[in-house]
């Protein structure tokens, strides 16, 4: 079965501070709100979030059906359903964090000049969040020859199973969804990204999916809950992006946390990248 490899995947544990880069306009909201925006991963900042695991799947399958698997006939089926389901099928949630909360690329992405922050949650914190919203927590993955082995292990799961193809493909969807959220291309290595994932939603009325304007287009979204019985929103440390004046910016930022009671425990550090390079 396919369940136990991607659980398997969302059962390790961030062991450092998480990061969650955001603007000044991103930053009033999620205090005020206490609330971050999970979004469904196909209207996320990469557009290709899900594409880089359909060419992996399609890739393999391919490579399988030229060498004559006896399954070939169930795998070409299965590389046609895939191609549409995950660009079309159920929506899929998620928030991202990174391990570093201070890189060049994240500032240039998040944030215009002048206006970002990273803010760094404790993993222990995020953990209790998570387990008290039904999120899972899992680390994504870069190396190619891991990617191609969870592939490969993963279309041998749906060559096992024996079922008849429709109710196959319906049982695998969701397990496929959670491994493509944490698949992503190599060259993103630097950003060591933890996700917050959702299960699965299956109907567009369930009253936890909402929109919120997009550059293009709406997007869809749900909400992870900065806060529980158990754990109240804390900040761990924060990091201001690149500013032509970070004395001051730093000053400020200090003002609105201490009136929210959100004083990171260790502190508000400038970024120390030069503000001309962003």
């Amino acid at each position: 079965m396919l369940r136990p490899l991607v659980q398997q995947l969302f059962s390790h544990t961030p062991q450092s501070n998480l990061y969650h880069y955001t603007s000044f306009a991103g930053l009033l909201g999620i205090v005020s709100s206490k609330v971050l925006w999970a979004s469904d991963v196909r209207y996320m900042n990469d557009a290709a979030e899900l594409h880089h695991t359909l060419d992996l799947l399609t890739e393999v399958i391919h490579d399988r059906i030229a060498r004559g698997d006896n399954k070939a006939p169930l795998l070409a089926h299965f590389a046609q359903w895939i191609n549409e389901r995950l660009n079309q099928g159920h929506m899929l949630f998620a928030a991202s964090f990174r391990a570093n909360g201070n890189l060049l690329s994240q500032w240039r992405g998040y944030s215009s000049i002048g206006k970002g922050v990273s803010l760094g949650f404790h993993p222990e914190h995020i953990l209790k969040w998570a387990n008290a919203q039904q999120f899972q927590i899992g680390r994504c993955i870069y190396d190619s020859d891991r990617q191609h082995q969870l592939v490969q292990q993963a279309i041998d799961c749906v060559c096992q199973m024996q079922l008849p193809e429709a109710e196959l493909f319906a049982a695998v969807e969701t397990d496929l969804l959670r491994l493509a959220v944490l698949l992503k291309h190599p060259s993103f290595r630097e950003e060591d990204e933890w996700r917050l994932v959702l299960p699965v939603i299956h109907h567009d009325l369930d009253p936890r999916v909402k929109f919120r304007e997009g550059s293009t287009m709406l997007k869809p979204y749900t909400e992870f809950t900065l806060h529980s019985p158990s754990q109240p929103m804390a900040l761990e440390h924060v990091y201001l992006g690149p500013t032509p004046d970070s004395t001051l910016s730093i000053n400020s930022l200090r003002l609105f946390f201490r009136q929210h009671q959100l004083l990171p425990k260790q502190g508000i550090e400038d970024s120390q990248i030069p503000y001309r390079a962003c």
